[in-house]
């Protein structure tokens, strides 16, 4: 019988800007907090809430964790199988 696989998860990709905030972050602490958040915009990419703004690119989102007291800013792409992270907040 065929092993059943979870759900396909989406790729995460960082921005320039998200790829230096991640450099400055060297707390085990905040590392496993980001991770842990990751792991759920790679999931459920849908999960943030949408930010106004104009129509012309993809639309811009937000997950925050209360919990892990983390934000991201990120965006899918069309086809929802990459998500990149915009903006980082730990």
């Amino acid at each position: 019988m065929p092993a059943q696989h979870g759900p396909r998860r989406a790729r995460i990709a960082f921005s320039d800007a998200a790829a230096k905030q991640l450099e400055n972050i060297t707390s085990e602490v905040e590392l496993h907090a980001l991770d842990r958040a990751l792991v759920v915009l790679s999931v459920d990419p849908d999960v943030g809430t949408p930010i106004p703004g104009t129509s012309t690119g993809p639309q811009l989102r937000q997950y925050t964790d209360d919990i892990e007291h983390v934000r991201i800013l990120y965006f899918v792409t069309a086809l929802r199988t990459v998500v990149v992270v915009a903006y980082i907040e730990v």
